[in-house]
């Protein structure tokens, strides 16, 4: 039997630390059968705060599952970097799509819906939903 291609998630933060925490929490909560990847893409290659282009086109890389690759970026830098990417059209996989969506309750919603069998534009609109969310 194969696997059903999924949608793969990456985290684009500019701290190596919050995107490594936001992909553990969203595994963690996605838990309970097979769960989609979700890639940390954070800092820079010597750990410093920032973005790259080429951490964020390795992770999407090994996040790609066939099925698309759904990335969500923390802050304003990161989000021109992953724009860039898309433009250039060649580093990303195929598919691959920007959602407009906050860091950490887009990336549970996401990674829910991906690891639910959903298809790329269903977990973009997952993360991006998650602008509705109430706390009060």
């Amino acid at each position: 039997m194969t696997a059903q291609p999924q949608v793969g998630l990456v985290l684009v933060s500019h701290s190596r630390e919050v995107a490594e925490s936001v992909a553990r929490l969203a595994t963690g909560l996605a838990a309970g059968g097979a769960t989609a990847p979700a890639v940390a893409a954070g800092g820079t290659p010597d750990g410093g705060l920032g973005t790259s282009a080429e951490l964020i086109a390795d992770a999407a890389r090994r996040a790609d599952r066939g099925a698309g690759v759904v990335l969500l970026a923390d802050l304003g830098s990161a989000v021109l970097t992953v724009r860039t990417l898309l433009a250039e059209g060649d580093e990303l996989p195929p598919g691959a799509r920007l959602a407009d969506a906050p860091f950490v309750e887009g990336a549970v919603a996401a990674l829910v819906t991906a690891s639910a069998g959903a298809d790329a534009a269903a977990v973009a609109a997952a993360a991006e939903e998650a602008y509705t969310y109430r706390k009060t």
